[in-house]
């Protein structure tokens, strides 16, 4: 479980006749994981292979069905149909429907895109005509002068001109549109004039009489227009109806069959012969094996080779127990773990959530967080989706166990006393707060920060010792044991020095030895001289890094911190919607009693539905935060290719 799954690397070899049988199985078992041939020495005279025989037929084909798809509007990702077609039967389908089905798609898209161009081309020429309409004379009175130039244009606001002309001008909220007429002999003057007053000029539209006549039709034409577009959208959908189950299943189909077709472009061929690398999970070597033996009745030789993990990418597949399954989420947007380090993800799954309660703490919004978690899954369906709401109602059952331990339903305390510590606050009238605790929250934080550090530094000190070799690997595990042996260093003495709750109090603990120092300083001391000499003989730079140890503890203050402001602003909304409004109003119920009680409560909603999504926000990003700053950096490594075998994880159809 805390590491990945374990790989061997296989070699596929047979004769050329056998390489379609070879990927078909392979394909159907999905446990390969082919490594691209890309002309090793060792492969003198080999080549890349060419795509099986109608691969270019399945290929078009495809090209077929998605465009269909996407005419009619069909999308996948849905839940599975409650019945799977068979392959054969499907294949007789496409072949008698697929012609037809690809003409009908063609020709509505073609009509749709033609009448989108037509009414796209109307509003063009409306908006052109509008600004015309301001002036009762057709179209025809601004063109066709020997001696007059014609401006048409936007300004600012009205201009007067220093020349002789004849002007028309209609004012709007934004600026108006102007008409100037004039002798060619002053255009010039005229043209600077008015580029000078912001004149935007606006081309003549071709059209003839008035501007509204024109617009008139245009807009009737454009009704028209979008009819037909609605007549035609709703055929779409009709035919998506119709044929949705039929397009997804088709390409799976086609899309297994191209994959298939285009293996050989992945494995080294002769004329005679194939090799394809790859790797499997090492349990399921022999099962490949004897299904592959089977399948080309023993005509094809298979063997394990020895893996050079220095040299060789081996790719990853989590090995984790289900619960821990959607927390590989968050492993992957940060880095597949490298295959021979210890892979944290059963870590992270367990302490992410209680992170995440630590800071949120309350029941209700814990339950609202739950119960959309919970919604969500009827509509997102895919599997990131899947992982993604699967953390956030791990992350909602903490946030109602630390609620119920904190005492918390949306600000309000519940009717027993905090289990653990109070982190109810001193606001509103008639609070009663317990402000003390927040500062043993904040110790209890700085302890769960110093046993999460150390807890990375223990895993970075056996990856070394698993993935290192030589005077590397000493002077890297003795690395990190000066990094431990720093921070405990560090804490003895302050321990030593100031008596803080819930720490150990060693300044009662013996006489004073030296330096002002009792007995467990003086160790601490040793301890902080020892990971200074330990850190340096790996790397001397890295003792620059040293302070960050202090301010990589004390940043998981913050799991308080964001929790304590979240609680001050349920408290707030809570004073503010009922202390301040719906209590008072309550007293004396009068119409504006009644209406201050209404937004009373529109208060209450609204600022508890902001501070759910502030509470979702900083409860998650500050908890996968810790992970990836202050506790990976300490040790992960990560860059691991991730294990993508061969093959199609059906929904729609069932093999042959």
């Amino acid at each position: 479980m805390l590491y990945p799954e374990q790989m061997s690397r296989l070699l596929i070899t047979g004769t050329k006749d056998q390489m379609g049988k070879v990927i078909a199985e392979l394909h159907r078992r999905r446990l390969f994981h082919i490594e691209d041939f890309v002309g090793q020495e060792e492969y003198d005279g080999f080549k890349i292979g060419m795509p099986l025989e109608g691969a270019t037929e399945a290929s078009v084909d495809l090209l077929k069905i998605r465009g269909a798809a996407t005419a009619f509007g069909v999308e996948g990702g849905a839940s599975p149909p409650a019945r799977r077609v068979s392959s054969g039967e499907l294949r007789r389908q496409l072949e008698t429907e697929l012609p037809e089905l690809d003409a009908q798609a063609d020709e509505m898209v073609t009509r749709r895109n033609r009448l989108e161009n037509r009414a796209r081309e109307l509003e063009t020429r409306i908006a052109e005509l509008e600004p015309f309409t301001a002036f009762p004379v057709d179209l025809d009175h601004f063109r066709g002068y020997e001696s007059l130039a014609v401006f048409t244009g936007r300004v600012p606001a009205d201009v007067a001109i220093e020349a002789p002309h004849e002007k028309e001008y209609a004012g709007g909220r934004k600026g108006g549109f102007l008409a100037v007429f004039t002798p060619k002999e002053h255009r010039d003057a005229v043209e600077r004039q008015l580029q000078e007053a912001g004149f935007a000029p606006v081309a003549l539209p071709a059209e003839s009489g008035p501007a509204g006549d024109a617009i008139a039709r245009y807009r009737a034409e454009l009704a028209d227009v979008k009819k037909e577009l609605e007549t035609i959208d709703r055929q779409l959908h009709g035919l998506k109806e119709i044929h949705s189950s039929f397009l997804l299943a088709a390409d799976e189909l086609l899309s297994a069959d191209v994959e298939q077709a285009e293996a050989p472009l992945r494995f080294a061929v002769t004329d005679l012969a194939f090799v394809a690398e790859g790797w499997v999970p090492t349990e399921a070597v022999s099962e490949i094996t004897a299904s592959l033996e089977e399948a080309t009745g023993e005509k094809v030789h298979v063997e394990t080779l020895p893996v050079d993990y220095e040299n060789d990418q081996v790719p990853v597949e989590f090995q984790n127990p289900d619960f821990a399954h959607p927390t590989e989420m968050f492993m992957d947007v940060y880095s597949r773990p490298d295959y021979r380090e210890i892979d944290p993800t059963l870590l992270v799954s367990i302490v992410f959530p209680i992170f995440f309660g630590i800071i949120l703490g309350d029941v209700g919004y814990g339950l609202i967080l739950l119960a959309i978690s919970l919604m969500l899954r009827r509509f997102l369906m895919t599997d990131g989706w899947k992982q993604f709401l699967d953390n956030m109602r791990n992350a909602s059952i903490s946030a109602i166990v630390f609620g119920v331990l904190y005492s918390e339903f949306l600000g309000f305390a519940l009717p027993w006393d905090p289990v653990i510590f109070s982190r109810h606050l001193n606001i509103g009238g008639g609070a009663h707060g317990h402000g003390p605790d927040a500062a043993s929250l904040l110790i209890v934080a700085i302890w769960i920060g110093i046993l999460h550090i150390t807890l990375g530094r223990i895993i970075s000190l056996i990856n070394h010792a698993r993935m290192d070799h030589g005077t590397h690997r000493t002077k890297a595990m003795i690395a990190q044991t000066g990094w431990i042996a720093f921070m405990w260093g560090l804490l003895l003495v302050i321990w030593s020095i100031f008596p803080i709750p819930l720490m150990f109090d060693l300044t009662r603990i013996g006489d004073v030895v030296a330096l002002g120092m009792r007995p467990f300083g003086i160790i601490g001391i040793a301890l902080i001289l020892y990971g200074m000499i330990a850190i340096g003989q790996e790397n001397a730079l890295e003792l620059v890094e040293a302070p960050t140890v202090i301010s990589h503890v004390l940043s998981y203050a913050r799991l308080v911190a964001v929790g304590l402001s979240s609680v001050a602003i349920a408290m707030v909304v809570n004073y503010i919607s009922i202390g301040m409004m719906i209590e008072p109003a309550l007293k004396n119920l009068t119409p504006v009693a009644i209406v201050l009680v209404i937004v009373g409560i529109v208060v209450f909603l609204i600022g508890h539905a902001l501070n759910t999504a502030l509470g979702i926000l900083g409860g998650g990003l500050h908890s996968i935060r810790l992970h990836y700053v202050e506790f990976f950096t300490k040790f992960y490594k990560g860059g691991g290719l991730k294990y993508n075998p061969f093959g199609m994880k059906r929904q729609y159809t069932t093999e042959e």
